[in-house]
């Protein structure tokens, strides 16, 4: 097996998949605290922290960290999530040392220089202007906040203008010192690595992290409402949801070829009643949402609002429907489609060395790609219409609609029909 796996004194896991065919290596070190970690006061502050990341060390300016990086060919880069924040670079194999050093001297010797954290803030404010901007993006917060009203599981990541702008010095520290602990960090690599070498490195270079775990989450609430907000719009962006499963919930893959079956491709139900044969809209799909201890499982579509009516009255008779009549052949097609998805990520060796992090951040372990593929084809008509229907029982819909106000009205049906079931 390829996959090798350490756990250093302080708690931090290394883990490793050599792929010998390639002369290139991903890695990067990812941490299991993101915007659900954060305080009220704290809103945004994961992705602050990881906008600064890379604007200067003690021991390097930010111009020096681009430079290092781009001038043996490689990109680094970062990303925040609900619960997880990750720092990535790419290089040559013989360049991994220097990309080890780089991504452990911005968490360990962070500089969060006054006229760096001035400009990023800027860049931050800027960036929350664009998702406001931006309705398909915007209507997905809208939706999550009102799931889970006034928890940091329904925050938006990025924060709010007048949160990230009051963040200084200390407050960055102060939470990367409660959240970033050992026993909630992996480091993670694939490609022309050497496994005892990376363990070599991180052991002396991130040694002074905590051993102590971070401080344990709230159990999240979901409790589902209806959001309208009246846009100037061309479109009518809707999104209907219900609670769904955690990611360690054994129907987790039920729930996933659910979504499949419901929107998951050109020839899901969706996409072939509401796309193909009324002509309701251009985009429309099903997606499920897993985290630690809850999920959610939701339906977004773009359409005119004359049409918001008979689009949302055919969502609803679908996910109806569903329960009772989905087939082994649409069963087939999505657990086919999840396989062909799974592996082709596993051609890449960032999706791998990202695949093995969430797995030991979420799992403890690394899932053997065989036993994902068995639990996939396992699932089948009977688990399918079980979930389905335990999704429907628990009867408190999420509606967010954001456009012209009067196609908003017609959206609050599906939450009628979705309760009256």
């Amino acid at each position: 097996m390829s996959v090798k796996l350490s756990t250093l004194d302080n708690g931090i896991t290394v883990v490793t998949d050599s792929m010998p065919h390639l002369g290139t290596a991903s890695l990067g070190i990812w941490s299991g605290a993101g915007a659900r970690d954060e305080m009220e006061n704290e809103h945004g502050i994961s992705h602050m922290l990881e906008h600064m990341a890379f604007k200067g060390t003690r021991r390097r300016s930010a111009r020096r960290i681009a430079e290092e990086i781009e001038q043996v060919g490689g990109d680094i880069n970062a990303a925040t999530s609900v619960e997880q924040t990750s720092y990535n670079v790419r290089v040559l194999g013989e360049d991994v040392p220097l990309g080890l050093d780089i991504l452990c001297d911005i968490l360990t010797e962070p500089a969060f220089a006054p006229e760096e954290l001035a400009r990023e803030k800027n860049v931050i404010v800027q960036e929350i202007g664009s998702v406001l901007d931006t309705p398909d993006d915007l209507v997905f917060d809208l939706f999550q906040e009102r799931a889970y009203p006034g928890q940091a599981v329904g925050r938006t990541i990025l924060g709010t203008p007048q949160t990230v702008r009051g963040f200084g010095r200390d407050h960055l520290a102060a939470y990367m010192g409660r959240t970033y602990r050992g026993p909630d960090m992996v480091v993670a690599a694939a490609g022309a690595v050497e496994h005892e070498r990376i363990v070599d490195e991180v052991c002396a270079r991130l040694a002074g992290i905590s051993a102590e775990a971070k401080p344990d989450l709230p159990q999240a609430r979901y409790a589902g409402g209806v959001h309208l907000a009246a846009r100037d719009l061309e479109q009518v962006h809707v999104l209907i949801g219900l609670e769904g499963c955690a990611y360690k919930d054994d129907d987790i893959h039920a729930v996933q070829v659910l979504a499949n079956v419901l929107g998951g491709g050109m020839s899901s139900r969706l996409f072939q009643d509401v796309r193909e044969e009324r002509g309701l809209c251009y985009s429309i799909y099903a997606f499920h949402w897993a985290f630690a201890d809850t999920g959610v499982f939701g339906v977004y579509a773009g359409t005119d609002e004359g049409d918001v009516g008979e689009l949302t009255s055919a969502v609803a008779d679908q996910l109806l429907a569903v329960a009772d009549d989905v087939s082994d052949v649409e069963i087939a097609r999505a657990r086919a489609q999840m396989k062909v998805g799974l592996l082709a990520a596993l051609e890449s060796s960032g999706a791998r060395a990202e695949q093995l992090a969430r797995q030991v951040l979420g799992f403890g372990r690394i899932i053997p790609v065989e036993e994902i593929v068995a639990q996939v084809d396992a699932v089948d008509v009977a688990s399918v219409r079980r979930v389905a229907r335990a999704i429907l029982a628990g009867g408190k819909p999420t509606l967010a609609a954001l456009g012209p106000k009067a196609g908003l009205d017609p959206a609050v049906r599906v939450v009628d029909c979705l309760q009256a079931k």
